[in-house]
């Protein structure tokens, strides 16, 4: 489903990207997990189209089409998706309004307004959110916990191919954490491959991944299973470090 090779990226001439590879076949789950600053967050605003970041080598495609040759929302309407770490609120702007627009761009037609209120609904209740929730503006006056689940519920409704969850977990405390990802979990068909960045192997324990992914320095390094997450989160990241510094010594 995607592929990145070599892939290079800088902001304002400073490097970010130094030479990621990774591959995600259809209906996996991958966990990338890094330090801060090791470019988790970069890759995934990068294959987003976020105009801040310069990709300067490398490739990365989705169903074999050139994601760089394709606008944001066009990388949108192929099925990408991105849950952001710091959601913006847009006031004035109901999230019904916003989600019935946002379904109708990524669709061929329309979705009559009846089948549409009825899908949000459903959605809604999935997520243990009330009726009332889709009239608020959206993510106005939200909570950080708040603002995360309605990106969750706005993956539901828009219903991507590849979703990108970037900290979906930072800020929730223990019951937040339980609502998204039994969301999220709930998205695993078989028809959709996640990609969640995280700091913390907790997320990953609620939602397993198939494959875990550790950045470094703008490069995945390591890759293993859910126990690597695990060792992770018990001795740190220097274990990775040594073997890093080791092979590249070797």
């Amino acid at each position: 489903m995607l592929e990145i090779k070599g892939l290079h990226a800088e902001v304002e001439h400073t490097p970010i990207l130094k030479g990621v590879d990774l591959k995600v076949g259809l209906g996996e789950v991958h966990g990338i997990m890094g330090p801060n600053g090791s470019g988790k967050s970069t890759l995934a605003k990068v294959l987003a189209g976020d105009p801040t970041y310069s990709v300067t080598a490398g490739a990365a495609s989705l169903y074999g089409q050139d994601l760089f040759a394709l606008k944001p929302h066009e990388r949108a309407k192929l099925g990408l998706f991105l849950a952001f770490q710091y959601p913006m609120e847009i006031p004035g702007v109901s999230i019904a309004n916003f989600l019935r627009t946002a379904v109708n761009s990524v669709r061929d037609q329309e979705v009559p307004v009846i089948e549409f209120y009825s899908m949000l609904q459903d959605k809604l209740k999935e997520l243990g959110l009330d009726e009332f929730w889709a009239n608020r503006y959206v993510n106005e006056g939200f909570s950080g916990g708040e603002k995360k689940r309605n990106e969750i519920l706005q993956m539901m409704v828009l219903e991507p191919k590849l979703c990108f969850l970037d900290e979906t977990d930072s800020g929730l405390d223990v019951d937040a954490l339980k609502i998204v990802s039994e969301g999220v979990n709930k998205m695993r068909d078989g028809k959709r491959s996640l990609v969640i960045v995280t700091h913390y192997e907790r997320l990953l324990e609620y939602i397993e991944p198939d494959y875990c992914h550790i950045m470094l320095d703008g490069r995945i390094v390591k890759s293993d299973g859910i126990e690597l997450a695990r060792k992770i989160d018990k001795v740190g990241y220097e274990f990775i470090r040594e073997e890093v510094g080791a092979s590249q010594s070797g």
